[in-house]
């Protein structure tokens, strides 16, 4: 256990110039007095850890000092294979750097190793885009990887319904979901980045519901691109200097919930039962269920729970309540009630005793 830390320290510390107790305290799961310790142990082993005192102050490896891959484990080796997302790969442009990078790893690796990329490969397949939707890759997109690997600036022309738009951008990462490719990227202030609302220009569209980060952290001027909407994209020799604060999983979970939740405009009042309760989440929008069981008061006498769900409209409330089948009651609004009052009478009429 303990040997495993310290390789992991090593890891780090030649990953980045310095790291202060806390840090490597936060990323090995331990206290700072273990860190204290652990790179003492790793200073008589020979390894030059050095330990810089005061404000601006740290852990350092000093000379150069590099470790080898040799000390890798199967299942470290299977997992390193598994690390790259083939199909996402070859879209932007970056497959013979992947596997060029992939035939140094295994020259890298000890002979019984060497397998760790074929037996990883038959046992693990990830295939992005949903059922019944044909994967296409935008013509931009190699594009835009290059320019959000080397931190420049792009002109982007943006299709916004019939017309198009033009936009100064620093692209900050990639997202693929479901199959759709989505860029982050703050517009400069030609183009209006004081704008800070969480959708730019329809960009994020049918993102699927994302379950939010939490984080509070504000990202004012960051927005989301589809980037199979981009008609031209043109990169500039200009780099930019990325904000390290910002934090590409956590942007992308406040966006998406922040979307799923901007098209709950309405809401319906229902009566679940027990076994409806439990079925809510698997029949409506992840943050239209949790808003509604959030405040979900105690059963009534028979047992059921009276809720208000927000909804995007009566017609997709319909949709997806009417999978509870007699779990669920519709209370309000008297509209959505009597189209359930017509499919019941419908259902009685197919399935009634003659």
């Amino acid at each position: 256990m303990r040997a495993a830390r310290l390789i992991k320290m090593v890891l780090l510390l030649q990953s980045r110039p310095t790291m202060t107790a806390a840090e490597l305290a936060r990323e090995l799961e331990v206290s700072e007095r273990t860190v204290t310790r652990d790179a003492q142990a790793l200073s008589e082993a020979g390894v030059p850890v050095y330990a810089e005192r005061g404000r601006a102050g740290g852990y350092r490896l000093i000379g150069g000092y590099r470790t080898r891959l040799t000390g890798l484990a199967r299942g470290e080796a299977e997992a390193l294979f598994l690390s790259g997302v083939p199909g996402a790969l070859r879209e932007m442009g970056l497959e013979d750097a992947a596997s060029a990078a992939r035939l140094k790893v295994s020259a890298a690796l000890l002979p019984s190793l060497r397998d760790a990329s074929r037996t990883a490969a038959q046992r693990f397949h990830l295939d992005a885009p949903n059922w019944f939707r044909e994967p296409r890759t935008p013509e931009s997109l190699p594009a835009v990887a290059d320019a959000v690997w080397d931190d420049r600036r792009i002109t982007a022309r943006y299709r916004r319904g019939r017309d198009e738009v033009t936009r100064e951008l620093e692209p900050y990462g990639l997202v693929l979901k479901a199959g759709v490719w989505y860029l982050c990227a703050r517009a400069t202030e030609a183009t209006g980045a004081a704008r800070t609302t969480g959708i730019a220009d329809g960009g994020l569209e049918d993102p699927g519901s994302g379950s939010g980060s939490g984080s509070g952290t504000s990202y004012r001027g960051y927005r989301v691109y589809r980037i199979d909407r981009f008609a031209a994209v043109a990169a500039g020799e200009e780099r930019f200097a990325r904000d390290d604060g910002f934090d590409l999983p956590a942007f992308w979970a406040d966006r998406a919930e922040e979307f799923a939740r901007s098209l709950l405009r309405s809401e319906v009042v229902v009566r679940l039962s027990a076994r409806g309760l439990r079925a809510l989440p698997h029949a409506v929008d992840a943050p239209a269920a949790r808003a509604a069981l959030e405040h979900a008061p105690a059963p009534d006498p028979d047992g059921w729970v009276t809720v208000t769900l927000p909804v995007e409209s009566e017609e997709v409330a319909h949709g997806q309540l009417r999978g509870l089948g007699p779990e669920v009651e519709v209370l309000a609004p008297g509209t959505l009630r009597e189209r359930f009052a017509r499919d019941a009478r419908r259902l009685a009429e197919l399935y009634g005793t003659p």
